[in-house]
């Protein structure tokens, strides 16, 4: 009495066939992180331009003022009071320009929980549509799976 071994190779097959993967949700989710990086980088990238004006303006501002402060001078107490008057100038100067970059760092915190947030709420709702067909190509298939089984 011989048996005979089922194919499971076919019976695999069959299986997968009936199990559709869809591709489509996978597309969404890839291109809602591809928007997302573009959005992030967006802000990462203003935020640097930003700070390199402040910081190619303070320097350019520096150096003036260190120009006017190296100029000859004929009483020594006017060395004394070009130095006093560098020092307070650049003491206000760095506080403007701290608060400035104090700006960008909240505008960039600011964008980037809104893009956070919106991405969250995008991917949640691909996640869900994603797993509600999921759910309904799965049925689908079991019942089919079940009928042809009988």
């Amino acid at each position: 009495m011989a048996t005979k071994t089922p194919d499971m190779t076919a019976t695999l097959k069959e299986m997968m066939g009936a199990f559709p993967v869809d591709t489509k949700a996978m597309e969404d989710a890839f291109k809602t992180t591809a928007t997302l990086n573009e959005k992030l980088s967006s802000v990462a990238l203003e935020a640097a331009e930003k700070s390199t004006e402040i910081s190619a303006k303070w320097t350019k501002d520096t150096l003036s003022k260190l120009s006017d402060m190296s100029k000859a001078k004929t009483e020594p107490a006017d060395y004394a009071k070009a130095m006093t008057d560098f020092a307070s100038a650049q003491a206000e100067v760095a506080s403007e320009n701290m608060a400035a970059f104090a700006e960008i760092a909240k505008k960039v915190q600011m964008d980037t929980v809104e893009l956070m947030m919106a991405a969250g709420k995008d991917i949640s709702e691909d996640a869900s549509a994603a797993v509600k067909k999921a759910t309904a190509d799965v049925t689908t298939a079991a019942k089919k799976a079940t009928a042809t089984a009988k």
